[in-house]
Parts: structure tokens; sequence; C-alpha cells
């Protein structure tokens, strides 16, 4: 018995070795990796390159592509929660630099839990490829990343052609919601929005120093917008068309008048990423109506 027992014991802590995915392949394919990414942007790359069976939870602003949402979250990325974070036992915590509190970050840094960024800085097509690879490169999925770009590459010189057709640049307002007291928070000139407006041949009418502020009514009345897009937020808030074209600051302007609100997912237009090319294409179609 006692020489049964002998050889059985390597037997079963081999197993039990080649059943933990971080010991059992060096090749990297399966291993156990638990990854918590507090990025939208780097969220939806990761999923284009079908590398998000590492990943274990996300932020609250991740919530494309409509996958994501099994997932677990942490929090919104400046409002995290250390011990979320800590719960989910992750092996890495991926994030752009644009996450808080900053004691939260303390606490994670003290635990030593291993944290990657990758290009923080994404406001052209050229800076978006690059993160794309850059991802591309660190989940060894190049061939998947480089296809990403090419079609990138693609969608943007379709805009860019469709672009050079246009005889109108209509003057398009984005609101994430409203307010009370006839407050809105809109887009301005100063987003990443802005640019893909431009890219589509519109523009953006609200300045700021802000990607995003509080505007009012009147300035709404005053931009005069063409066209008006709603984030799924707002819109959904307020439910239809109708409801929405009855809002101080909207009723009067060509928009309303002409039917010209839309609605928008707001992943869509508040950062870049795989899918640009094919929402400026989308956006183009919205506010170049009829042309």
């Amino acid at each position: 018995m006692m020489m049964k027992i002998k050889y059985i014991l390597p037997i079963i802590l081999s197993f039990t070795l080649a059943s933990c995915g971080r010991f059992g392949n060096n090749s990297g394919d399966t291993a156990v990796n638990r990854i918590v990414c507090l990025s939208k942007q780097y969220n939806e790359v990761i999923y284009a390159l079908g590398a998000e069976k590492e990943l274990v939870a996300v932020d609250l602003s991740s919530t494309y592509p409509p996958a994501i949402k099994s997932l677990p979250t942490v929090g919104y990325h400046r409002a995290l929660s250390a011990e979320g974070i800590i719960a989910q036992n992750p092996t890495l915590v991926i994030h752009d630099n644009n996450i808080g509190p900053e004691f939260v970050m303390r606490q994670l840094e003290k635990m030593k839990i291993p944290m990657k960024t990758f290009a923080d800085s994404v406001y052209t097509i050229e800076q978006d490829k690059a993160m794309i690879r850059q991802l591309g490169s660190y989940f060894k999925k190049e061939p998947q990343a480089d296809s990403l770009c090419r079609q990138l590459d693609v969608e943007m010189n379709q805009a860019i052609t469709n672009v050079h057709h246009y005889t109108d640049t209509p003057k398009v307002v984005i609101i994430h919601f409203g307010r009370a007291m006839n407050i809105y928070l809109a887009i301005t000139q100063k987003s990443t929005a802005a640019k893909m407006i431009s890219w589509a041949g519109g523009v953006i009418p609200i300045g700021g120093d802000k990607g995003m502020q509080q505007v009012s009514a009147e300035m709404i009345a005053q931009a005069d917008p063409d066209v008006i897009l709603l984030t799924d937020f707002g819109y959904d808030r307020l439910g239809s068309v109708e409801k929405i074209k009855e809002l101080p600051g909207v009723a009067g302007t060509k928009a309303a008048q002409h039917s010209r609100i839309y609605r928008i997912e707001e992943h869509d237009i508040v950062y870049l990423g795989p899918r640009t090319g094919a929402n400026v294409l989308a956006f183009q179609k919205l506010i170049h109506a009829g042309k």
C-alpha cells in the first residue's frame, strides 16, 4: 500500500499543475490570466481582436459590444472601488490613465497588483491604429489588428470621398441629456465627437473648454442646429422625437421644424476605436439626409 501511494502522489500533483492554466501551457494560449480592464476604448478593441476570454471585469462605461454587459463591473472609471477590483483576484489591471480616485490607485499599488497602460492619447486615426496594433501585439493578435486597421482605412477613405460630394455643412448639436431648469449637457467643439462630425462633413457650433458641458436652452436656440443628435441616455429618458421637439431651446430650431432629431449610442461618439470609420459613415447618413 505504501508503494502505491508513493507512485500515485506524483501523478496527482502532475495532473493538478497541468490543470492550472498558469503552469500547464507554456505557449500562453490557455494561461489563467484574470484581466480587469478599466477603459471602454481598450475593451472594444479587445473584443474586436477576439481576446476577451481573459477579461473578468470592466468599468461601468464599457458598454460595447453588447456581450461585455455580461461581465461584472467595478465602478465608473473615475469612481472605482478598490474592493470590487480586488474581489476579482486580477492578475493584471489595464487602464488608460483616466481613472480614479487616487486613493484607490494607491491601494492597488500597495496590493502589488500589476497594472498596464497602452496609448493614452487617441485623437487621430493614426493614433487610433497605433493603439489597436499595441493591443494586438500584447494579446498576440497581430493579424487581427492589421485587419482592423485596414478596414478602418477603407471606411475613412470612403467617408472623405463622400464629403467631397456634399454641398452642405450641417450644424449638429449633440445632447447627452436635458436636466431640470432647462439646462442641457451638450458636446462641444473640443471633443472627439466634434472630430467625427467634421470627418462626416458637419460642424458642431457649441464651443467650450471641455468636451462636454452644461449649456442653457438659449444657447441651443442660438446655435439653431440643422440636426440634433441625442445619446441613448437622453433620448430614452424623453421617449420620442415629439417630446424632444417640445423642449425649451429645441422647439424653434431647424432640426425640430424638419424633424431631424436622431438617437445615437454614446459609445459610438465619445472615443476612437476599430469602428470609428463605420460610425463616421453612419453619421454622414444622418446629418446629410436626402443629400
